[in-house]
């Protein structure tokens, strides 16, 4: 028998997957597990117009909501919060201090054989 898999194990799977998929879509990654005293973002991305603040939400089922009803309004507010922090003390290093904000997610969950179903949605969520 496979020993079970951690929380932290599936939900890192669940960002490098998001991270390789939103590089195929053109989207420059920054980082990952942005963190300041505020909370945390999963991953900042870089598009051809816009910064990107991403947070992935993986979902073993449907049976309590879809990953994007799980990123709640006081939710919403501390990713909202870290992004001004990054933007405060990081983007500059990046380049990217001047570009528009946006705030997407992406829901992950399982597929029949084995692999993650990504669902990206741009502009989930804005300030």
């Amino acid at each position: 028998m496979w020993p079970k898999r951690r929380p932290a194990d599936i939900g890192d799977n669940a960002e490098q997957a998001a991270c390789r998929y939103l590089q195929k879509q053109r989207l420059n990654i920054i980082t990952r597990n942005y963190r300041c005293r505020f909370g945390e973002i999963d991953i900042i991305a870089r598009s051809a117009d816009h910064l990107v603040f991403v947070e992935v939400r993986y979902r073993n089922n449907k049976r309590y909501g879809s990953g994007a009803e799980t990123v709640t309004t006081a939710k919403q507010r501390r990713i909202i919060l870290t992004a001004r922090h990054y933007l405060s003390y990081e983007a500059g290093s990046h380049h990217c201090a001047e570009l528009p904000c946006r705030f997407d997610v992406i829901e992950a969950s399982p597929a029949d054989n084995g692999e993650l179903l990504l669902n990206w949605l741009p502009n989930a969520f804005q300030e």
